[in-house]
């Protein structure tokens, strides 16, 4: 198909409701892993387009879509190469606008994943940009000259490892990158930086995208004076955003992200999002000190994005009930006025069922528990089958992140492995070809088909937990109040205009009882599970779950 830039898409008909994203359930699609249709071993967009029925079936709101632009693939798609094109391995603009088409057709929303902190090396700005001091694109990059002993400018590490400057000879220049030496950080202190990286985010809207997955949120603005991040005392440190052997870990990164300036171009963004009714915006906010408090400043009021996540639900710890409570009693503190997203898997940590080490029950009330949680949800593809991590060889590896810290960190493509759609062969259905990373074996045996089948099995448990959420305002827009913690029972009250629930979780191998607060309610079995006795005690068994409505 001829490229044509000013493709408008036709708007779905009917009312738009510009609220849909607070409290919808959005499914994550890593692109290179969904599904295959040319049997080259990777995924592609016309393979996602086959697969929307499945997805609509689960009663989701809207699709996520990992980078699927032009690329290098050195970080396999967040390392973009032109904005406005797909990459060929993924299909072409128009099996882009026909997924789009189909996925309005069958009632979901489309959020592309936009990646605006930085580019490929092979992006002809950086390609611009590093060809002289005063080229159009000089100041589009984060340049700086070294110190006198021609040492980088400042102690900035990299989330990949290393310092995060990069020797360049042609301008006789370091080059800021956060992640890959390959993927230079934009300057977004220069306004024309700015202007394009808007006019690519108008591009897809006409294209009849709803919204935007923005990467690394917190990453745009590094500090003007490029000053030394303090050291972070080990007490602090923790493993959220990078492995504990990345000595990423070692710094309070005070001025490389966060900065105050980020609010501005946010601002200029929703304004642009606004000219679009019903297009929302989903920030990831990587900070493991500061991320709720980044959430609520990037969400508040109507000045920045719709909604963020940060990294506390994916992180290793287990995701006890006191855990839950300390998370939401913070996100009220300092984001009362914003948005939370949360997700206890996706594309870049070990998944949730590996990472927590959880069995069939657990998975089970964990799901149910993300779907009463007050905030928008993020599923993972294969998180609706249960699957753990896969274990991928090292000779298989794909991950630069995990080739750097082997063995102590293995990378994230356990959790990026394919998708399983049935067992009748070691590609599960993925392709007809060679995967591009191996098929778990142990996920073949929970394949969507075999589950399909079985009203028992862990999918079936997602559709209803979706469809529960689906059915009560107050789950999905309400509000979250008396929220209580007794030893590994969680309890809290979700409330919207129209309704009242309690709900309660056991996160245990233990059977408890938990009493249900005053006033008369009755028992929701939607989901199954207990309902109260004549003294309004739940007695709940391991791993169990239980919800009542308030009837006065």
């Amino acid at each position: 198909m001829t490229r044509m830039d000013t493709l408008t898409m036709p708007k779905p008909e009917g009312p738009i409701d510009e609220d849909w994203w607070r409290g919808a359930v959005i499914y994550q699609i890593y692109p290179r892993s969904f599904q295959d249709s040319t049997g080259d071993g990777i995924g592609d967009l016309r393979g996602i387009t086959s697969r929307l029925p499945y997805v609509a079936s689960l009663g989701v709101d809207a699709i996520w879509i990992s980078p699927f632009f032009r690329s290098p693939m050195k970080d396999f798609g967040y390392d973009v190469s032109d904005y406005r094109d797909v990459d060929p391995m993924f299909g072409t603009l128009e099996d882009c606008d026909q997924l789009i088409e189909k996925a309005h057709s069958l009632g979901l929303k489309v959020i592309i994943d936009l990646v605006l902190s930085h580019t490929s090396d092979h992006h002809p700005w950086f390609q611009e940009s590093r060809m002289s001091h005063d080229n159009q694109k000089s100041n589009w990059y984060v340049w700086s000259d070294p110190k006198p002993d021609g040492t980088p400018p400042n102690n900035w590490l990299s989330i990949f490892g290393g310092s995060a400057w990069q020797w360049d000879a042609r301008r006789e220049q370091y080059y800021l990158h956060n992640f890959l030496t390959s993927q230079p950080d934009l300057n977004f202190h220069e306004p024309e930086v700015q202007d394009a990286l808007l006019d690519i985010t108008r591009f897809w809207l006409e294209r009849g995208v709803d919204g935007y997955r923005l990467d690394t949120i917190n990453f745009y603005f590094a500090d003007k004076d490029l000053r030394d991040n303090p050291p972070l005392p080990p007490e602090k440190r923790n493993a959220n955003i990078a492995p504990s052997v990345n000595p990423y870990n070692h710094q309070e990164h005070l001025y490389s992200k966060n900065q105050p300036e980020n609010l501005g171009f946010l601002g200029r963004f929703r304004e642009l999002l606004d000219e679009y009714p019903g297009s929302t915006a989903v920030g990831e906010v990587g900070d493991a000190q500061m991320g709720l408090e980044l959430l609520g400043q990037y969400t508040k009021g109507v000045g920045g994005v719709h909604m963020c996540y940060a990294f506390e639900f994916l992180a290793r710890d287990a995701l006890t009930a006191q855990r839950v409570a300390e998370v939401m009693n913070k996100v009220d503190a300092v984001a009362a006025d914003g948005w939370a997203c949360w997700a206890f898997s996706n594309h870049d940590v070990e998944r949730h069922a590996s990472r927590w080490d959880l069995s069939e029950p657990a998975k089970r009330c964990y799901a149910t528990l993300l779907m009463t949680l007050r905030g928008s949800a993020c599923l993972y593809q294969g998180e609706e089958l249960g699957l753990g991590e896969a274990d991928v060889p090292f000779e298989d590896l794909q991950d630069p992140y995990g080739i750097q810290f082997w063995p102590e960190y293995k990378g994230r493509d356990g959790c990026r492995t394919p998708m399983v759609w049935e067992a009748s062969n070691d590609t599960g259905g993925f392709s007809e070809g060679k995967p591009w990373l191996p098929v778990g074996a142990e996920h073949l045996t929970v394949s969507v088909a075999d589950q399909e089948s079985d009203e028992d099995a862990m999918l079936h448990h997602y559709r209803r937990a979706i469809a529960f959420r689906q059915a009560h305002s107050a789950l999905t827009k309400g509000l979250q109040e008396d929220l209580k913690v007794d030893g590994d029972t969680l309890s809290f009250v979700r409330q919207s205009t129209d309704e009242t629930i309690f709900c309660a979780f056991n996160l245990s191998d233990e059977p408890t009882e938990i009493q249900l607060p005053a006033g008369s309610w009755s028992g929701l079995t939607d989901l199954g599970g207990p309902v109260a006795g004549q003294d309004k005690t739940i007695a709940l068994e391991p791993w169990d779950t239980a919800f009542a409505q308030k009837q006065d």
